[in-house]
């Protein structure tokens, strides 16, 4: 009998293309995950992967069967919700995704407040971009995301939670007058921090400036927007952080902060989960919690 967690090994591989990385996502050893991948192809028929010594892809048969196998656990993690719900409002484990550059600024305040109204909550924590946020949404492995808009998809309902504008920072020996305003001209290509690709402020950052990847003229990759505040207090370049890095954190005394004019360049920060979920009063009550006490 084919069971949830070669579907879940089977989900697994076809998101990372690689045994070892989905191995390690799904807590067992290689050869192990390997062996169950083995058995679905032999019980289906089928041949699911084409395999070779450094990566594996899907065939034809095994894009169709990944395809059902992420509506199948889609609709048990479903299925566990309907159980959740008469348990009572967030209650048992809840399974948040967010994006790297909005968990470190808005989820501390935020998990204080749910711990004290909702004390019933086992929260899992999981921070990467937004893609395989919404990937692991629609598999059923989260319950609900945080990122920034867009989040396109038919499969997921989206409430727009706040507008989060973006300040240019420099390194505060600039030689600039006091009340200066920002302007997309003050930023070159050559100078300019980014986050790493398939991180959405990289996008979004690229596309105010209106520079494309091709005119980039260095590397490019940090992982988080600490690294790169501590690049530009050190002189390294310039860049746009959101507004509420700079609400939940104090900014480095050698940099310079600078709002521009209006139409300022935003975000819209937003929550989703699936459309079929039957927990939608409680993520609707945990965004209300993302709210409470930010000030736009």
């Amino acid at each position: 009998m084919t069971t949830l967690r070669q579907l879940r090994y089977l989900e697994a591989i076809a998101r990372h293309s690689h045994f070892g990385k989905a191995a390690a996502e799904c807590s067992v050893s290689q050869p192990a995950l390997s062996q169950q991948i083995k058995e679905l192809e032999q019980r289906w028929g089928l041949a699911l992967l084409e395999r070779s010594p450094k990566h594996v892809s899907l065939t034809a048969e095994g894009v169709e069967a990944v395809r059902r196998a992420r509506a199948i656990l889609s609709a048990v993690s479903d299925l566990e919700d309907f159980a959740r719900e008469r348990t009572g409002t967030l209650s048992g484990v809840l399974r948040l995704g967010a994006i790297p550059s909005i968990a470190p600024y808005l989820l501390p305040a935020m998990l204080t407040r749910l711990a004290e109204r909702y004390s019933d909550v086992d929260l899992r924590l999981r921070e990467t971009v937004t893609e395989t946020l919404v990937d692991e949404l629609k598999a059923g492995k989260l319950d609900v995301i945080v990122a920034a808009l867009p989040l396109k998809s038919p499969e997921i309902e989206v409430r727009e939670l706040f507008i989060d504008r973006f300040l240019l920072a420099i390194r505060d020996d600039a030689g600039l007058q006091p009340g200066v305003t920002a302007t997309p001209s003050m930023i070159s290509e050559d100078r300019l921090l980014l986050m790493g690709e398939g991180h959405c402020l990289r996008e979004q950052v690229l596309n105010y400036c209106n520079i494309g990847t091709s005119k980039l003229s260095r590397a490019m990759g940090a992982s988080s927007l600490s690294t790169i505040v501590q690049m530009v207090a050190n002189g390294h370049g310039v860049t746009l952080l959101p507004e509420m890095c700079i609400r939940e954190q104090a900014p480095d005394s050698r940099i310079r902060l600078l709002r521009f004019a209006d139409p300022q360049p935003s975000r819209t920060v937003a929550m989703a989960w699936r459309k079929s979920t039957p927990l939608r009063d409680d993520y609707m009550a945990l965004s209300q919690l993302m709210l409470d006490g930010w000030d736009a």
